[in-house]
């Protein structure tokens, strides 16, 4: 499934793509699912909510597909507005830094073979960052050297601690791409990464979320980046550092996550201070894609 958090006319609901429309999931829960299921998701439901069931909301969205096909719950894609899946996150955004290796020989300076981390490098983005798959990424006046950074991200569907490798699967709900806006002049200046990657609007997610049963692989996957249909990043998720398993299960150890945390896993070579083509510029158009779940695109506006 791929589950969205979209407004159409004055209203911001939930919902599933099935096609070339979307499903108003709200709609069809209180339509077609029985009482006892609306007596737990109460009058409206936001991503937090429906993830917050867990498997059975889930289980219950996709009996409301099958239950509205052809229902008057069905909007045409094109004519609604896609918002970031969880438009406010509960808790920071987890990050991975340098868990590509080529990302890795790019950014050093002295030329030798750099160092590839040894453990998994953490580092969060707070709820305000976050902006929607086509909204526009705001250019501040605090940065002279605006970056991209195409990234695969997940979203945790079950509260866990200490989870071992084997069953971090267990707990993601589901993908998304994800760009990490990084201001490169604020992160030297302040010599690390919360200041510059923090910004409003430096935190583009979705299009939606992809539940986890339609990607048999996450750590088989192409993830690119382009400006203005350029091609800048390309690489796949199996040349990751630290894999998923082995991020979900260093972070739980004495750390408890829960359901709707985001973690965004690292950029692969190829962003704009270490390549030829430069920063990003107002008017630049950026999309950042990954195979099996869509792209993002958004446009650079220069802060008024």
């Amino acid at each position: 499934m791929k589950l969205v958090t979209y407004r159409s006319s004055s209203k911001v609901t939930i919902g599933t793509v099935v096609g070339d429309l979307v499903l108003d999931l709200n709609a069809a829960f209180k339509a077609h699912l029985g009482g006892s299921f609306k007596g737990k998701m109460g009058e409206h439901l936001d991503m937090l909510g429906l993830l917050d069931l867990g498997s059975a909301g889930i289980s219950e969205a996709k009996k409301a597909v099958k239950a509205a096909e052809g229902s008057k719950y069905l909007t045409p894609l094109k004519e609604v507005k896609l918002m970031a899946p969880i438009p406010r996150p509960r808790k920071n955004i987890v990050c991975l830094g340098l868990n590509y290796a080529e990302h890795v020989k790019e950014g050093s300076k002295s030329g030798a073979e750099p160092k590839l981390p040894a453990v998994p490098i953490y580092f969060t983005k707070p709820p305000t960052a976050v902006t929607g798959p086509l909204d526009d990424i705001i250019y501040p006046r605090v940065t002279e050297k605006l970056d991209y950074e195409a990234e695969l991200a997940f979203v945790i569907g079950k509260k866990g601690k200490n989870i071992p490798e084997e069953k971090v699967y267990d707990h993601i709900v589901g993908y998304m791409a994800f760009n990490d806006v990084s201001a490169r002049d604020l992160q030297a200046k302040h010599q690390q990464w919360y200041r510059g990657k923090s910004i409003d609007t430096f935190a583009p997610m979705g299009p939606w979320i992809v539940t986890k049963e339609e990607i048999e692989d996450p750590q088989n996957l192409e993830l690119w980046c382009k400006v203005n249909g350029v091609q800048r990043q390309h690489a796949k998720t199996s040349d990751m550092i630290f894999n998923i398993k082995k991020i979900v299960a260093t972070l739980s150890a004495g750390i408890t996550l829960e359901v709707g945390d985001i973690f965004a896993t690292g950029t692969p070579s190829g962003v704009g201070s270490s390549n030829p083509l430069g920063f990003l510029k107002p008017g630049d158009v950026v999309e950042v894609g990954v195979e099996k779940i869509g792209s993002i695109i958004n446009k650079v506006i220069a802060e008024k």
